[in-house]
């Protein structure tokens, strides 16, 4: 069995394989596109009693935290318990003391654009915030015709926010792949994945912020050692990475990635290293060139954002968010963060919420996932957009 193709525990590979495309061409949408919906609006019970019914004891609680979200893309935790979310349309919420606050912390508007897969997307809050209250945005805009990204300082006062600074400017952007992903290393660093909208020649072109993985000061500069000189550029060869998380043991940082139908990818990423879009997929090898450390084959995930779990029952596995494929993915990998001879993925929650789009773990443990079902992709539930909290389990 080739090492890269994941084996499935829980569930067959015949349950993504049915979410799988078929023959697309490179202009073609790819596995975040628009599918039938299996989604259902089953209570918050359900998922754990069909857990037992499988043999597997969810060691958590299942919850609704907030419901009627329009289009949830990323959450992040402030100091004092508060949570800040963005929805894409461009709102910046935040729930404080278990509720939605009614009034948006920020509400953009134009040049801000929200056409296709752009709008307000990746969240970051500074770590040094009790200081600086530095709130950081990943968000769609027009130039005249063109639709550009780019990357904001915000300054938090109680529940309102105003823009501080622009960070990044004129990242490449279209109705799709703009990638949007933007979380802070353990060196500090912003880190920013972006897209190459559907032009796949950009991934390869280093002079171009598209199809990439970026790193900067979260004061806008260049780092001195970024691998080229003057350039955010930390990583190449990408079609739409959404996903960015770190090993909480080794410090590695690891991408998942949409392929083209099928082929989704979870890399190792490496300063100044070539991830290969369009030029090699899969188990595809090219000199000067890095293959993923695992893919889905001929399956689709569609991974977005993703987290390692740090504590509680999941420690060390790495949690993924499913567009297309419409579930939680938890990734096991060796001890060191590599891929085992049979490497295995748990695929939970198989239809039970629709899209996934991110994953995040709060400083309680409780992990928290965000629905995106009212994108225009999803089969939307009443309910839907939601955030669900899995609580460790007493």
């Amino acid at each position: 069995m080739n090492k890269k193709y994941l084996m499935m525990t829980g569930i067959s590979l015949l349950t993504l394989a049915l979410a799988a495309c078929s023959n697309p061409t490179a202009q073609e949408p790819g596995p975040d596109t628009p599918v039938p919906g299996t989604s259902d609006n089953q209570t918050e019970q359900s998922a754990s009693e069909e857990q037992k019914e499988e043999g597997n004891t969810l060691p958590y609680e299942i919850t609704t935290l907030a419901a009627g979200l329009n289009v949830p893309w990323e959450l992040d935790f402030l100091p004092d318990g508060r949570m800040l979310f963005t929805e894409r349309p461009g709102t910046l919420r935040m729930i404080e003391n278990g509720q939605v606050v009614e009034e948006p912390v920020l509400a953009f508007e134009a040049p801000f654009a929200d056409e296709g897969e752009g709008g307000l997307l990746g969240l970051a809050v500074d770590p040094e915030f009790e200081s600086n209250q530095y709130v950081y945005v990943y968000h769609s805009y027009r130039e005249g015709q063109d639709i550009l990204n780019r990357v904001l300082r915000l300054k938090l006062t109680g529940q309102e926010a105003t823009i501080d600074k622009v960070l990044l400017a004129d990242i490449p952007g279209g109705v799709n792949h703009n990638g949007g992903r933007l979380k802070i290393g353990p060196d500090g660093m912003l880190y920013i994945t972006t897209g190459e909208r559907y032009e796949p020649a950009m991934a390869q072109d280093e002079t171009i912020l598209g199809g990439k993985i970026l790193r900067i000061h979260r004061d806008g500069s260049i780092p001195d050692d970024n691998p080229i000189n003057d350039s955010a550029v930390y990583s190449l060869g990408h079609r739409n990475a959404q996903g960015l998380a770190w090993h909480p043991d080794t410090g590695q940082l690891y991408s998942s990635e949409h392929g083209q139908s099928n082929y989704d990818e979870l890399n190792v990423i490496e300063k100044g290293s070539n991830y290969g879009w369009p030029l090699i997929e899969g188990d595809e090898e090219e000199e000067g060139m890095t293959s993923p450390l695992i893919h889905s084959g001929t399956d689709t995930w569609a991974p977005s954002g993703m987290t390692f779990i740090t504590q509680g029952p999941w420690q060390n596995s790495l949690i993924a968010g499913g567009l297309r494929g419409e579930a939680l993915l938890k990734f096991e990998l060796d001890e060191d963060g590599g891929a085992s001879e049979e490497p295995s993925l748990e695929v939970l929650f198989q239809s039970e919420w629709g899209r996934i789009r991110s994953v995040s773990e709060g400083p309680d443990r409780t992990l928290y996932l965000l629905t995106s079902n009212r994108d225009g992709r999803g089969d939307p539930a009443e309910e839907d957009d939601r955030i669900i909290a899995l609580k460790p389990a007493e």
